[in-house]
């Protein structure tokens, strides 16, 4: 089997890559990333040492560098994670996360097709579907209602996918999953940026009241259901993925988890305006995966948490690192008003 990974260097790909490497040792795998800021190929170096990973840098907007791609790699299947994925830097400026997101996705569609490759999964989010009231959770055939400029890039790529399934008959399925968290995430988002400040004695950021709501799921479990959709899914359907009932938590309770794993106080928390239409609840019904592909999150929260809290602290340099230079001044810039 040959798999192309996008988005590999990033986040959830890298961990991807990982899980794929491990799982699925005959499995040639070609990890595709820009290697933009939140590409980082330290992710990927234990694995890269395989043969059987490799490495490739380029910009999947780029239509003549995707053809050859596709013709020279002959992918049976792709994992398409690669976007723009921050909604604050989506609020600053949207150019890219059309441009990637959209662009990046439909110029994927047309080189898989054009090369017959066999089946593609289109990693999605729950934010395509916007807010939530207090009760009730998102299902596959929820609106879409995309509240930032990131959601509305990813709903839009989503819509491509599914009307290639229709339109040409092309093996793919759209996943969109809940929060994620776990090693190698790019400190800009909540768990790991809150971790990160925590340990260098720094305020925590909180918006609002912190009492926006999330469903958080442990990013193996994220891959794991990942390939039940490559390898069981249908093609044209959509999947949910989502966290277990007790992952389902108020921004402010997941802090003073943070703070008292790491044995700091609560003083460091600093309340900061709130961004633009932020979405007060998620909360995603994962029922139909686990009833067609039999997949369930198997990482309880405050298990996950503390394997998370332990690997940033065994991996200081690698964050630190990361939390200077550009990162740093996007930070300030992006919190410097909020006060």
């Amino acid at each position: 089997m040959k798999v192309l990974v996008t988005g590999a260097a990033g986040f959830i790909g890298s961990n991807l890559v990982h899980f794929l490497a491990q799982e699925r040792p005959d499995w040639q795998i070609t990890a595709l990333d820009l290697l933009t800021y939140a590409g980082n190929l330290k992710n990927l170096s234990s694995v890269l040492d395989s043969k059987r990973v490799s490495f490739v840098k380029l910009d999947i907007a780029d239509d003549k560098a995707m053809r050859r791609l596709f013709e020279e790699g002959k992918f049976d299947l792709v994992f398409h994670l690669a976007a723009e994925s921050h909604v604050d830097r989506s609020i600053m400026s949207s150019f890219e996360f059309v441009r990637t997101n959209v662009l990046g996705t439909q110029v994927l569609l047309d080189a898989a097709r054009a090369h017959g490759v066999g089946r593609f999964v289109h990693i999605s989010t729950d934010e395509v579907y916007g807010s939530l009231g207090p009760t009730g959770a998102f299902v596959e055939t929820t609106p879409l209602d995309p509240t930032s400029p990131y959601a509305a890039s990813k709903a839009a790529s989503d819509l491509m996918v599914l009307a290639a399934c229709k339109t040409h008959n092309f093996n793919a399925s759209v996943t969109r999953c809940t929060n994620n968290y776990g090693p190698f995430h790019f400190p800009e988002k909540l768990i790991p940026l809150f971790i990160t400040n925590a340990m260098e004695g720094k305020k925590l950021p909180l918006y609002g009241d912190g009492m926006n709501v999330r469903s958080w799921l442990y990013v193996t479990d994220h891959c794991d259901a990942l390939l039940r959709v490559a390898e069981k899914g249908t093609a044209g359907e959509v999947y949910n993925i989502g966290g277990s009932e007790d992952a389902e938590l108020p921004n402010r309770e997941v802090t003073f988890a943070i703070l008292d794993m790491l044995g700091k106080s609560r003083d460091l928390i600093q309340p900061v305006g709130d961004r633009p239409a932020h979405d007060r609840r998620y909360a995603i019904d994962h029922s139909k995966i686990t009833r067609d592909l039999g997949w369930t999150p198997r990482t309880p929260f405050k298990v996950g948490l503390e394997q998370t809290v332990t690997w940033y602290l065994e991996n200081r340099s690698w964050w630190e690192e990361i939390k200077s230079g550009a990162y740093l001044s996007y930070y300030e810039k992006n919190y410097a008003n909020r006060g």
